[in-house]
């Protein structure tokens, strides 16, 4: 009798904890079409009034407060190729980078800038305007996805600057599917919205990406 009591016991205890250990996490990731993609972007009105770069806390301690690198430095470290020597004060020297925008190597952290893949004026005229600083900051130094940040050439970076897919893609046109991809999957991990022209453009270009897919988690 004791042992089916125990028994009994045990079984109950695995019920209370299945539910827990076994639920679905809150935001799962999801993988659609890239024109699927598009077409689940919210439309909205672009403004920016009141921007601010300053309203974007970066480069911050990063996702690793205790390494001594920054967000800029630990993005440049995930994304070498050849890794580089990391020195005190997390000196980087050495090691090589693609920078797919261009398709050129680079072999010197100080020739790279770390691209938002949303620039922050245009997430700010995209709704970061209505966030708070906490949000605005976990977006500027956004590691959780691998898309959201990118180590680029300072030249193709500024290039770039605050423009979105209407009016500028990367000059190396056999990344443009990547890199629509990625825009999009910025956009929809943060709830922002697109205005027309920027999604007539991004649906001019899925249209010659048949198998290109875009995958994101969105952010609470």
């Amino acid at each position: 009798m004791l042992l089916k009591a125990v028994l009994r016991g045990l079984a109950a205890a695995s019920l209370t904890v299945l539910p827990l250990t076994l639920a679905p996490p809150a935001h799962a990731a999801e993988t659609l079409p890239l024109s699927e993609a598009v077409a689940g972007l919210p439309l909205g009105t672009e403004s920016r009034d009141g921007y601010d770069r300053d309203a974007f806390r970066h480069w911050n301690a990063g996702a690793n407060p205790s390494d001594g690198c920054n967000t800029r430095a630990e993005v440049l470290i995930s994304e070498a190729v050849e890794p580089p020597a990391v020195g005190p004060s997390c000196r980087l020297t050495g090691g090589s980078w693609w920078s797919y925008y261009d398709q050129v190597w680079v072999t010197s952290a100080s020739g790279l800038d770390i691209d938002h893949m949303v620039p922050l004026a245009e997430s700010w005229d995209s709704g970061a305007s209505a966030w708070t600083a906490q949000r605005r900051e976990a977006y500027a130094n956004d590691q959780g996805a691998a898309t959201s940040l990118v180590a680029v050439t300072a030249r193709s970076n500024r290039s770039k600057a605050d423009q979105d897919p209407a009016q500028w893609l990367p000059p190396a046109a056999e990344v443009h599917c990547r890199y629509a991809a990625e825009w999009v999957a910025t956009k929809l991990r943060w709830s922002l919205t697109a205005d027309e022209a920027e999604v007539a453009t991004l649906r001019e270009v899925a249209a010659g990406c048949p198998d290109q897919t875009v995958t994101y988690e969105p952010v609470a």
